[in-house]
């Protein structure tokens, strides 16, 4: 029977591993270009009510990918041999700002330019799936995680919605 270790190891290991890192880091990379650059110019020009829930909002999104990435380069290192498992292990290095991160806005986003609607519903969605990870993975979750292929993004996501056969590497650290 396959240990915890074992299993954190096998998915680390795995090419759903490396497709997620890939997806966060370049999602990182993009939301900065974005709120550095057009972003930037955008925001001057909305009215004051949307200027102050754009500069929520960004920070929203700004919140959900660091803690995506740093939870992301924590399991990098583990794997790489750069970080012992058991200091990983330690609740700093889970992933954080849960509250501000899974909330949602209070006002209607519609006012915010279409660019930021989009990066702050993908943040969302990466953020929610490390979540579920971090859960399965490090014993929050009382059940495994089911894995659903979403055509749409070319990639599987974790979810309880309808379920397909998984690639190779899910079934093998055992979160089908």
């Amino acid at each position: 029977m396959p240990t915890h270790d074992t299993d954190v190891a096998n998915f680390t290991d795995s090419a759903m591993f490396d497709r997620t890192f890939d997806e966060g880091m370049a999602l990182v990379e993009e939301t900065a270009r974005y709120l550095d650059g057009k972003g930037r110019e955008e925001a001057r020009t909305l009215p004051r009510s949307a200027a102050m829930l754009y500069a929520g909002e960004s920070m929203r999104v700004t919140t959900r990918l660091m803690q995506a990435a740093s939870w992301l380069l924590v399991q990098r290192a583990v794997r790489d041999g750069d970080m012992e498992r058991a200091d990983a292990l330690h609740d700093r290095y889970r992933l954080g700002s849960r509250e501000i991160c899974l909330g949602t806005c209070a006002e209607d986003i519609a006012p915010l330019p279409v660019q930021l609607q989009d990066l702050l519903g993908r943040s969302d969605s990466l953020y929610r799936r490390i979540a579920r990870l971090d859960d399965s993975l490090f014993g929050e979750s009382e059940t495994p995680i089911r894995w659903c292929y979403a055509p749409e993004s070319g990639h599987a996501e974790a979810g309880s919605g309808k379920t397909k056969t998984p690639p190779d590497d899910r079934r093998r650290f055992g979160i089908w």
